[in-house]
């Protein structure tokens, strides 16, 4: 394999990772615990952190470490108003175009997050949820739009851990992506963008919440 598609697969790697909130705010990037996750050598790992350090996706710090940026609840609020306006337009588009393999993809998706929460297993739930979204979102057609969501999801992962920390938290983590998939399988692509919207002002409300409870203590 050539050195740049491994270099590029590890970037990727990495991005949805990020995506998915494999990694925490403030989190320490190791490159030999990296490298050995993906069976790469330290080369590629230490591009691709690069190559992220450069968008502003992770911080660089003395000692050529890298970490997942720290965030506050005012630049969270920001960021969230920008992804109901992204995302919800991207829903309401997409939730028309998805062919019959996207659909059945997204109901699987569905199903996996169901059996993660009931076993409390909080990285599937989170990795079934960053491709449920993303899926419905490509599907709207729009490479800009997307790209840019992307990377507002690369800021937002990190933080999604949150959600899973309180004991206390009794959410409906699939009530909203269930009433998405009946307005796809309605092909009503109004319906779909409320669901999302309902979903990223539910969990944004909470993040927000729990980011200036963090804060206080601090």
């Amino acid at each position: 394999m050539k050195i740049e598609s491994v270099q590029e697969r590890t970037y990727q790697n990495l991005r949805e990772a990020l995506h998915r909130g494999d990694f925490q705010p403030g989190e320490k990037l190791k490159i030999r615990q990296l490298a050995a996750r993906w069976g790469v050598s330290a080369m590629p790992i230490r591009a691709a952190l690069q190559r992220l350090v450069a968008e502003g996706v992770l911080d660089a710090e003395h000692q050529r470490s890298v970490r997942v940026p720290l965030m506050s609840a005012s630049r969270y609020r920001h960021l969230l108003d920008v992804r109901l306006l992204l995302e919800g337009y991207a829903a309401e588009k997409g939730a028309t175009r998805l062919d019959d393999a996207q659909k059945r993809q997204m109901r699987e998706l569905l199903t996996q997050m169901r059996e993660a929460i009931i076993k409390h297993d909080a990285q599937t739930y989170l990795d079934a949820n960053s491709q449920f979204h993303l899926t419905l979102y490509r599907a709207s057609g729009n490479p800009l739009l997307n790209r840019m969501i992307d990377s507002l999801w690369l800021q937002t992962g990190p933080l999604f851990h949150y959600l899973f920390d309180s004991d206390e938290l009794q959410m409906p983590f699939n009530e909203f992506h269930v009433d998405v998939m009946q307005a796809i399988d309605q092909g009503d692509g109004f319906k779909a963008r409320a669901a999302i919207e309902a979903d990223l002002r539910y969990f944004g409300k909470y993040l927000t919440a729990h980011m200036d409870r963090l804060s206080a203590s601090a």
